[in-house]
């Protein structure tokens, strides 16, 4: 009568080992997900240029997560959205985007519930005004207040890396097959005309950035002189109120001034920005 239960006890540890050693695997080596260790990789981010790209039928199907279900849209064409965005990393990077391309999270990336695959789209982080042009190419987030999951590149250079989120400002720029860019719900230009605008009236507001700013004229003068050598492209100072700016310009169009931001931030000026002179 005493050895039967000992029988059974040792007969369910066995069971629940066997369950155990049969449980479904993860395909991510990390449970939660982290910024990466190494966080200036050995290659910079690439410049994102919008292109025609056909979507990819296989991502227009319906499909549901969590007990939710989600319709892609057919086009991304006029889409604009305001929302939360988050951010993903560590965990994900050299896995399998819903695209079935390898994430990067070095690279400026996006992955969005509902958009056709890939997109591509202008984020604007409402708090800071930064912005920047990303190729959305993977599904998520799966969270309700969450419109978009930017790659850990994306949202350190939009600033949040340490908040996990920010309000976004979201526009679509979407290139159709006979090479004209829509960007948000604006009027559709030729994808040269939007890469290559026409050069900027005299009495226009043009493109500069600003890469610092100094209470003594000679700091700025001197950066100015440097900076002609090192970004290759014309530098001057603008002063107000005894206040002196080092700024790079005119600049011809957005994608220049973007590829040329991400220069001046890579030589550790962290707060430089683009604006329009008045």
């Amino acid at each position: 009568m005493i050895k039967l239960p000992r029988i059974i006890c040792i007969s369910l540890c066995i069971f629940a080992l066997a369950a155990c050693s049969s449980a479904p695997k993860s395909r991510y080596s990390m449970r939660v997900d982290s910024a990466p260790i190494t966080l200036i990789p050995d290659h910079e981010p690439s410049i994102i240029i919008p292109q025609f790209e056909p979507y990819r039928l296989a991502n227009m199907r319906p499909y549901t997560i969590r007990g939710i279900n989600y319709q892609p849209i057919l086009s991304g064409k006029g889409v604009v959205e305001h929302g939360y965005a988050s951010w993903y990393g560590q965990k994900f990077h050299g896995h399998l985007t819903s695209n079935g391309e390898v994430f990067d999270m070095y690279e400026f990336t996006a992955a969005h519930k509902t958009l056709p695959l890939p997109s591509y789209a202008r984020v604007t982080n409402t708090k800071n005004n930064k912005s920047i042009i990303v190729r959305i190419n993977d599904r998520g987030p799966f969270h309700h207040n969450r419109i978009l999951d930017l790659s850990f590149a994306a949202a350190k250079e939009l600033d949040y890396l340490s908040t996990g989120t920010a309000s976004i400002k979201l526009e679509v720029i979407h290139v159709d097959e006979d090479n004209m860019v829509t960007v948000a719900n604006n009027p559709s230009i030729s994808l040269n005309q939007y890469l290559d605008p026409s050069p900027i009236e005299s009495n226009a507001n043009q493109l500069f950035i600003q890469i610092a700013a100094f209470n003594d004229k000679a700091k700025a003068e001197s950066l100015a002189l440097a900076a002609n050598v090192i970004y290759q492209h014309p530098a001057t100072i603008s002063a107000n109120n005894k206040i002196y700016r080092t700024l790079i310009g005119p600049i011809d169009n957005r994608v220049l001034a973007d590829a040329l931001l991400l220069d001046v931030r890579g030589t550790g000026y962290d707060q430089a920005f683009i604006y329009l002179s008045e």
